[in-house]
């Protein structure tokens, strides 16, 4: 029976370490998706914005709209616009992972250019 002393003790660490990252390993994924609802959020919104030539606000739409740190990218092929918007998710704390949202648009008549 002395062998036996002290096996729940190390059985409940086991068990509370296990807990702890299984929690972790959830909040980081909710703070994944929390972060793709926002870009997706600000990639639309700056996506109309640019077709209607107002590519500043646009960056103010994507600073107020989008988690710390997130980044804009305009590309324009003629009338299309491809805006894409992207962040290392939960403030960079998952090391190596990204989060994109893209928004595809036309210009608007009149607007030339993406400027």
């Amino acid at each position: 029976m002395d062998g036996d002393r002290g096996a729940v003790t190390v059985e409940a660490a086991v068990a509370l370490g296990a807990m702890a990252f299984v929690l972790a390993s959830l909040l980081a994924g909710l703070a994944v998706v929390v972060d793709l609802l926002r870009c997706t959020d600000a990639a639309g919104e700056a996506a109309r914005l640019v077709s209607r030539g107002q590519r500043q606000q646009a960056e103010s739409a994507v600073l107020a709209i989008a988690p710390g740190g997130a980044r804009l990218a305009v590309r324009a092929e003629g009338d299309a616009v491809t805006v894409e918007v992207g962040v290392a998710p939960a403030g960079g704390l998952l090391f190596g992972a990204r989060v994109r949202a893209t928004a595809f648009t036309l210009l608007e008549p009149g607007v030339s250019g993406v400027g």
